[in-house]
């Protein structure tokens, strides 16, 4: 099933952050948005060294583990990308707003401020960069990269019109893929790379990765598809692997123990893994919480998707007599394995090596 790969391509044929500055009398009155866009065109005013820049765009966190990834693969990116500025911008409101306020302060975290895409590009057409290329750090191409597109939309069309038109007509504008996007090359890739790392743990017992996925009405690419095929991949090395999602339907956890359970898979150690590209909110809480703890199997109330809400994965195995504690738990985001990251930046080159973008006009789902 690749048509997720052909999909993505005719959207992207179409083609805030939240930072606090300090406020002054005189900038009192000034915007919220005037003032991210001049935080943002001051940073790419005293960090421009090159006429080509790779805007690195995630979903977001406020974890200090997170900001530390992010670090990381920035750090990898401009070793890689030498001609390049790298940037990174989060597409979740939330998350930058979170981050600006210092929501895990108290644990050590750093205050960070983080700019949504909109602002980057619009940075990047004011100090008139030949080329752009958007890298999605998502994992599937589902609401989150459609969100990406849309920025890229939005700014090819000039849609505040302050941008010179003539700057646009000319400007290279390039999409780099999310790490599962083809079928065919990134599964059996992410699959072996996974592999290289924890094949030592799925000797010991079950690995279960808990990817996010997308509820029906927001799979925008029916892209759920590859948590199903990069299980099928990882199984044919090893049928301890197991993949999972917070929000894909009939792939929650309960069906996860499920298909376990069908493979003879009773007992022993359940190591839980986080397939996202940062071990953030859903990894600390969903995946390896407290949620639920003193909860029994016959006290579970299903919703009418099967799933056991409020009851976190590290709980729910041990409650069904695995092994699973704080020791099973993988706290470890995908950018945080560099094999894994390597993939990412394979789509940055091919991005980097293929035709830039240059109809934006169209709707995201053209005619048949």
């Amino acid at each position: 099933m690749n048509k997720i790969k052909y999909l993505m391509l005719a959207a992207s044929m179409l083609l805030g952050s939240f930072a606090f500055t300090s406020c002054s009398d005189d900038d009192e009155n000034e915007n919220n948005y005037t003032k991210y866009q001049n935080a943002v065109d001051a940073q790419i005013k005293s960090g421009k060294k090159h006429n080509k820049a790779i805007l690195l765009v995630a979903f977001g966190s406020t974890w200090q583990q997170a900001f530390n990834a992010f670090d990381a693969t920035k750090a990898a990116y401009e070793q890689e990308f030498k001609d390049y500025d790298i940037y990174v911008s989060y597409s979740s409101a939330i998350c930058i707003n979170r981050a600006a306020a210092g929501e895990h302060k108290a644990e050590g975290a750093d205050v960070r401020n983080y700019y949504a895409p909109n602002f980057w590009l619009h940075g990047f057409g004011a100090a008139k960069y030949d080329e752009i290329v958007v890298q999605s750090l998502q994992v599937i191409p589902g609401e989150e990269f459609t969100r990406v597109v849309n920025y890229m939309k939005d700014f090819m069309n000039n849609s505040l019109g302050d941008l010179d038109d003539k700057y646009l007509s000319r400007v290279s504008l390039k999409l780099g893929a999310p790490l599962l996007t083809d079928v065919n090359l990134d599964v059996p890739a992410v699959a072996k790379a996974l592999d290289g790392v924890y094949a030592g743990k799925a000797k010991e017992g079950v690995v279960a990765f808990m990817g996010h996925g997308n509820p029906n009405s927001y799979d925008t690419y029916s892209a759920n598809v590859r948590y199903t095929q990069l299980e099928e991949a990882m199984q044919k090395i090893n049928s301890n692997y197991f993949v999972g999602t917070v929000d894909m339907p009939e792939n929650f956890k309960t069906q996860v123990l499920e298909r376990m359970k069908e493979a003879g898979k009773t007992s022993g150690k359940v190591f839980l893994h986080p397939l996202m590209s940062i071990a953030g909110d859903h990894a600390h809480n969903d995946m390896g919480g407290d949620d639920g703890e003193d909860m029994k199997p016959a006290e579970y109330e299903y919703n009418e998707e099967g799933e056991v809400e409020d009851l976190s994965w590290k709980c729910f195995f041990a409650q069904n007599g695995y092994t699973c504690n704080d020791e099973t738990v993988l706290m470890y985001g995908l950018l945080e394995v560099p094999s894994v990251r390597q993939i990412w930046m394979r789509h940055t080159k091919e991005a980097v090596n293929g035709d830039a973008l240059e109809d934006y006009y169209h709707s995201m789902f053209p005619e048949e």
